[in-house]
Formats: C-alpha cells, structure tokens, sequence
C-alpha cells in the first residue's frame, strides 16, 4: 500500500476506536483511494496493531458506506456514487442555507474579519496550489460561518456532515479550473454577509453548492467510463 496515513495514539480512546479513526479519515482523505482492498493483514502491520482492532473498524465503517464487503474478496473502499454526492448535498443545501440567513442576523464585526482573514488563508493555498491545505481552509471558511449563528444545534449538524462532504470537497479541489471560481464564491458570500443581505447571500450559498455537485457528478460519470484499472493492493 502506497499511502503515507499513520496511527495517532490518543490515551483517552480505546484503541479501537483510534484505528476507526485513522482509517476513517485516510478514506476521507483519499489516502485509502476508492476500490483500494483493505487487507488486514497489511493494515495491521502499517498500524502496528492487532488484527482485531482492523476487523472492529471495518465493520464500523461499512455501517457508515464507506466500506463495501465483496463476496469472496473482502473489504474494499467504497466508490463516490452520484446518488451518495446527491443525499449529502441535498442535506447540506438545507442546512447551509438556515446557517447563512442566521449568520447574516447574528454575525459580530469580529466574526466578520474572522472571515476576511479565513478567506485570505483560503486565497493564500490557491495560490500555492497544495489540495489538502485548500480543503482545510475551504472548510475553515464555512466553520467561521456556522459559529456565527450562535446556533449550538446547527453547528453539531453540520459538524457532523462535514466529514461526510470531506471526500466530495478535495473531489471538486481536484480540478484545478474550478479553484478561482470558488475564490470568487466565497467572496459573494461574504460581500453578501457584510452587507447583512440575506436573499444575496442565500443565492450565492446555493450557487457554490450547485457548481460542486454538478463538477463533482460530472468526474464520477468520467471515472466510470475509464477503463478498469487494478486498485493499489489487488493482487
């Protein structure tokens, strides 16, 4: 496996628990890539573990979509399907929306050059064209903005949807033509913020989630024509 994830030991979890979470966020990550086999013998000696901790946490993320249990070839990373990138951001389109109007109310003059300043981080990775550190500050962005509504619900919400929309994000990051439009996106959003006008900024929300799902689709339907190619790990 050519992948560079490694365990972090934390003395407050079980140990199951922490191998869940690294092999959840190399699946998020794209470090596990989509139809890679998670071999647990492998997985094991990477991690420095047992095998069971492994087996514990490959169930869990089946039970999660992110793993798939083939018949008569174990446990693989499950594909970005078109119908799972649709269920996400049809919740998250909701959810977005409720958070921009509420933020446009509730939003301090701190929260607002908070932004400004997330947003020049935001520019600052484009530039350096490095997808990891654009995701992170693209997820920094909305992060400030979800605090802003001073709505504890609505941030564990969309928390908790965050790392579902993780692999879609660095999928639309991944093409590089689309990283000035989601500079300007994210200024639309924030002029619109500023100016406390909230059917503005709604439709801007709406619009930078419409352009992902639609980029996003359209690499699926690529990734599907291309001839089949042997997943790291298939032997």
């Amino acid at each position: 496996m050519e992948n560079n994830f490694k365990v972090n030991m934390n003395e407050y979890l079980p140990l199951r628990d922490v191998v869940f979470n690294t092999l959840r966020q190399a699946i998020l990550k794209g470090e596990l890539a989509p139809g890679e086999r998670l071999m647990e013998i492998q997985l094991a000696e990477k991690l420095g573990v047992s095998r069971t901790p492994i087996r514990e946490a490959i169930r869990k993320l089946e039970l999660e979509g992110l793993v798939l249990m083939i018949p008569r070839k174990g446990a693989e990373v499950a594909k970005i399907s078109e119908k799972s990138l649709r269920d996400v951001l049809e919740v998250r389109r909701s959810l977005e929306e409720l958070a921009i109007e509420l933020a446009c109310q509730r939003m301090s003059e701190d929260d607002m050059a908070e932004l400004e300043r997330v947003q020049g981080n935001f520019k600052s990775a484009i530039d350096r064209g490095e997808a990891m550190s654009i995701a992170q500050s693209d997820e920094q962005y909305h992060d400030v903005i979800y605090q802003g509504t001073r709505n504890d619900k609505l941030v564990q919400m969309l928390g908790n949807l965050r790392e579902q929309m993780y692999r879609y994000r660095l999928e639309y990051i991944k093409d590089e033509d689309k990283r000035q439009v989601l500079l300007v996106e994210h200024e639309h959003i924030l002029d619109a913020l500023k100016n406390r006008n909230i059917a503005e900024a709604k439709k801007a929300a709406r619009e930078h989630i419409d352009n992902q799902e639609i980029t996003v689709s359209r690499n699926i339907k690529e990734q599907e024509q291309e001839p089949a190619v042997p997943a790291r790990g298939r032997k």
